[in-house]
Parts: structure tokens; sequence; C-alpha cells
């Protein structure tokens, strides 16, 4: 099921929408997403973000090594296989994209596959590593050329939801007056690698609330790491009136953790506060707050906390196993499928584990972590909306994939390399 759709329920962002007679949404509304990131690097304001930045940068000086839960990585838990996509149409509607752009455009958006470049995504609306073409600066043709793309890498739920996420993007953008920074098209597009039926290639498609990282090996596809959030995750007003986002996540989280024996509960609520004094240092920040494992973090080490899986009943792990479903969405029917099979295989080295409370109206993050698969939900604090506690309007998901699998890393150890043996014979 999608989890993106037109209900309707109660605006409750609209409650605190900022005072935009602030300097910070005077200034913003005048500038060009180059002079905001500018004056966000030169000023160092806000010190939170930028001192984050600054830490973003050490840490990709670090070689890609990839997330474990003990610093040691696993392998041997991926292997090449048929997901069955469509490759031929996906390299087709690439290499026609490819041929609208000109030679700066294609100078700017082609990486090789290996490049660092992969790993300086990042989700806020600041434009911080600026590659690939921008949708919001190209023609209409390239930029439906972009869009398809996607839509023929992604399911039908998966497109649906990057559509919805990039809509509320744009709805944000509104509220503030600031549709220069945030808009339905303020993303970038970049390619690592030739497209090609048979050799790796893929790409990164990125900007504020949105990042899919996207690997094709022949018919396999890997989409890790992503980021998908929203503030509000609500369109309740104009031409996207009803659209919504990251529901199914939030109320498949909360009904599983409401099913558990209260002993259950107990152990999976690893801290009672969304701001615990209980947590160690660096546990929460100003912009990730309580999710470990997003922008730059492809080398953190997130020790296992909470519950096993495997000792949950058999309709506790069936929601488990719906979350799953909904997080791998962006997945193609037969990818999904297929991940989803290696995830239950590992339900006896999976962890489930809770912060906040579990009432119905209760802010929360949760997370399931197991060998091969992290997935985070956040509920955050107001970044452009007033609110200064975690509030279910906005919303931070993610998933990776650990033990060098980010990337389709750990599969290219597997790929078939071209000989290094060469005779000329003429």
């Amino acid at each position: 099921m999608s989890s993106q759709s037109t209900e309707a329920p109660v605006s409750g962002f609209r409650e605190h929408l900022p005072d935009l007679s602030l300097p910070r949404f005077t200034t913003m509304k005048e500038q060009t997403p180059y002079e905001y990131v500018a004056a966000f690097k030169e000023s160092g304001q806000p010190p939170w973000l930028h001192g984050l930045f600054l830490h973003w940068r050490n840490l990709l000086k670090e070689p890609y090594k990839g997330i474990t839960n003990d610093g040691n990585v696993r392998h041997g838990l991926f292997d090449l296989h048929d997901d069955g996509i469509p490759i031929d149409a996906i390299v087709q509607a690439t290499e026609s994209f490819l041929q609208l752009l000109d030679d700066a455009q294609r100078q700017k958006t082609c990486y090789h596959v290996d490049s660092p470049e992969w790993r300086t995504w990042s989700n806020p609306e600041f434009l911080l590593s600026d590659k690939g073409i921008r949708l919001e600066e190209i023609t209409p043709a390239q930029k439906a050329a972009v869009l398809k793309v996607l839509q023929l890498t992604l399911s039908p739920e998966g497109y649906q939801k990057a559509i919805g996420a990039m809509r509320v993007n744009g709805f944000l953008g509104e509220l503030v007056e600031a549709p220069n920074i945030m808009n339905e098209f303020s993303y970038n597009f970049v390619l690592f690698g030739e497209p090609s039926i048979d050799a790796p290639w893929g790409f990164s498609f990125y900007g504020h609330h949105l990042c899919l990282n996207v690997l094709f090996y022949r018919t396999q596809i890997v989409i890790s790491p992503w980021f998908t959030g929203a503030e509000p995750n609500l369109i309740d007003d104009g031409p996207y009136k009803g659209t919504r986002i990251l529901h199914r996540e939030e109320a498949l989280g909360l009904k599983l953790m409401q099913s558990l024996p209260a002993e259950t509960q107990d152990r999976s609520q690893v801290y009672k506060l969304m701001k615990d004094p209980k947590m160690p240092w660096g546990r929460w920040n100003h912009d990730d707050q309580r999710h470990l494992c997003g922008a730059y973090r492809d080398n953190r080490v997130v020790p296992y906390e909470g519950v096993l899986v495997s000792e949950m009943s058999p309709a506790q792990q069936e929601l488990i196993t719906e979350i799953c479903r909904e997080f791998l969405s962006y997945l193609p029917a037969r990818a999904l499928e297929l991940r989803l099979k290696q995830v239950q295989s590992w339900f006896h080295e999976t962890y489930w584990c809770w912060i906040g409370g579990f009432g119905d109206d209760d802010p929360f993050y949760y997370r399931i972590q197991s060998p091969v698969i992290i997935i985070e939900f956040d509920h955050h604090s107001g970044v452009f909306l007033a609110n200064k506690e975690p509030a279910k309007f906005h919303i931070h998901t993610l998933l990776r994939t650990p033990n060098g699998g980010d990337y389709g890393m750990a599969l290219r150890p597997l790929i078939p390399r071209v000989k290094q043996e060469y005779l000329w014979e003429g």
C-alpha cells in the first residue's frame, strides 16, 4: 500500500506557523539557493547546523566501510541475483535524458561509478553539495526525462511517495514564502557510471527531505541509503490538497509498540523522553535529533538496542514485516519481495527499539536493525514551523543497508571486472 494518500485529517501544524517578519524569513525570501548556501557557509549560522556540516566533511575523509553494530563488517551477506527490473527501459530513458544535455550540463552531471561524491547527499534545504543538474533550472523536456528515469526505476507506490515528498516540500516553501529555496523541483540528479545493461551504474536524486541513492547491475537494483521526510506531512491547501506521506510508517510502528506486552514494551523503550537526560553525549543533536544513520554517517557504529524480533508473537512479527515492506516500497515488486525475504531470514538477529511515549498522541522514534537492514522513524521538532517539541506532523525516515550494503558497495567485488590482460594481435 502506498505511503502517499489524499486523505484530509486535521491540520495541526497550522497552530505552529512561524512569524514570517523575522529576518530569517525575510532574507531567505529574497535569496537564490546559491546565495542562501553561501551565506550559511560564510556566516556559520545557525551554528549547530554549520558545526554538523563541518563534521560531515570530516566524516567524508574516511574511506567507506559501512555501518555496523560493533565496528566489524560482516561479509557474505549479499549476493548477485535477478530482481527483474526493466533495465533496458531504464537505460534507454537515461540515455535519452543525456542526449538533452549540453556539454557543461553533462560534465556536471556525470561521475565515475566509484566516485566518493556519491556519499555527499544530504537532506537539509541548503544545497551543500552542488553536483548534477537541478530540476528547477532545466527545460521542461529535461525535467520530464529525469522524472521518467525515476518512474521507471521505482515501484508505482515508490514513485508516488517520492512525488508526494517533492510536493510537500513545495508546500512548505509556500508556507514560509521561500519558494526559491524549497519548491517541488528543488532537487538534484546525478549519474554515476555510464548507463548499461550489463555493467554497474546508478544515480543520486537528492534535496530537502528526499534523497535516493540507486545502483543498478544488470537486472538487480539497490536503493540505499535513502532519506524521506516531511514538514508538515500533509498538504491542506492548494492543487495538491490532501497529499499526505509517512503516516503508514507512523501508524504501523505505533500499532506494534502498543501490541507488545508491558514487559516487552519496557525493554523496547530505551529512553522514555524524546530528549532524555539519560542519553549519552551525542545521542541527540539539533538536526538529526534521534536518528543515527543520516547523511554522511556511512561508517557509523550503531549497537543493537531493544528486543529481538524472534521473541515476538507471529502477529507482531507480521507487523515488523509490514513496516519493512513500507520502508522497502521504493523497490519494484520482485526486488521488494526478495529483499523482504532476506530481512525475514534475519529475524533471529533483528532488534526493535523505541524512544518516547506510545500513547496515541505521543511523538516517538523507532528503529529496526539487523545485519542486513536499518530502518529509522523519528518525529521532529520544528525547523521551519515553530513547534519547539517533536510533533507528529514533522517526520524523518531513512533506510540503510549495513555491513557495506549501501550504494551497492558489498556487491561490487562480486561483479566481474574488465580483464587486465591485453595483447595486440594486429
